[in-house]
């Protein structure tokens, strides 16, 4: 039987709520819905693991800033971890995990519960998805997490644990978005090419050329941008020049036609059209109804 250590590492931090703080904070109106009842970071975590049989009573949350390890849920088998990796461990089910022996991990984890962290869990491991989740910003992540381990070391007061669900939420939509975008080798030149046009709309592109710019075939190209994207090339520019057509409509007085232009659309009637299919007004109209609403009493 292998034998785990739980704890006990060189820097390691670590808070675990009482049982009372926890009742008492899930009749409270915000964190019922999504508190956080345990985090750390164990650094280097050398023989680092638990096996738990019939799960933890919340979800476990983990994301691997170093080293590797494996995780296993219900009898499905170890998959490993690397850096880079989130892993969500849903409430009451079977599951191991454990740190690599030649390369320790060293991970940030927390431990959430209440209707919203069941909703996350939903859509993070919809239809058997696996629970370890390549992310796309490790980053920010391990600065949500830590963030949640320093209002849980400030003290246990009601404020303190709406901080830590604020930050742990953000951890939360991060792997999410991070499943929901999924990973592989192509999603890099999708991100540039996302970029790209983000900084470019007044240019026009086609198809073919920002799957040249992606180094990738036409057909490639747009398979991986649906994906990461939820929606085709054409459709995420035609939203990114509404946003800032939006925006250059409620902070200028500059005329539709410029607006067009300053959006890469050359035929203002056009523009018009593809405004209204977005928006569900012209562009003369939209400005008319911020105007209205601005005049408009408190």
């Amino acid at each position: 039987m292998a034998v785990y250590l739980q704890e006990g590492f060189l820097g390691q931090r670590l808070r675990v709520l009482p049982r009372p703080v926890v009742k008492e904070a899930q009749n409270h109106p915000i964190v019922r819905r999504f508190l956080v009842t345990d985090a750390g970071y164990f650094p280097h975590a050398a023989e680092h693991g638990r096996a738990r049989a019939h799960g933890a009573r919340e979800t476990v949350v983990m994301v691997c800033t170093d080293g590797a390890g494996w995780v296993e849920v219900d009898g499905s088998g170890p998959q490993r971890v690397e850096r880079g990796d989130a892993v969500v461990l849903p409430p009451r089910v079977r599951h191991r995990y454990q740190a690599d022996r030649q390369d320790p991990w060293t991970i940030w984890w927390a431990h959430v519960t209440g209707d919203d962290a069941d909703d996350f869990v939903s859509v993070i491991l919809k239809d058997g998805a696996s629970p370890v989740v390549a992310l796309r910003d490790v980053y920010s992540a391990v600065q949500s997490l830590e963030e949640v381990v320093g209002a849980l070391e400030e003290d246990e007061s009601m404020p303190m644990l709406v901080v830590a669900a604020g930050a742990a939420w953000r951890v939360l939509t991060q792997i999410t978005a991070s499943r929901m975008q999924g990973a592989g080798p192509g999603n890099d030149r999708i991100r540039h090419v996302q970029e790209y046009l983000r900084n470019n709309l007044d240019t026009t592109f086609s198809v073919p050329e920002l799957a040249a710019m992606a180094g990738l075939s036409t057909s490639h190209f747009s398979a991986l941008f649906r994906t990461a994207a939820e929606v085709s090339v054409k459709e995420y520019l035609k939203r990114l020049r509404s946003a800032r057509a939006r925006e250059l409509l409620l902070t200028t007085e500059l005329p539709v036609t410029q607006i067009a232009n300053a959006v890469g659309y050359d035929d203002a009637l056009y523009f018009s059209r593809q405004f209204r299919a977005v928006n569900g007004v012209s562009p003369t109209q939209f400005r008319q109804q911020a105007d209205f609403e601005s005049l408009a009493p408190a």
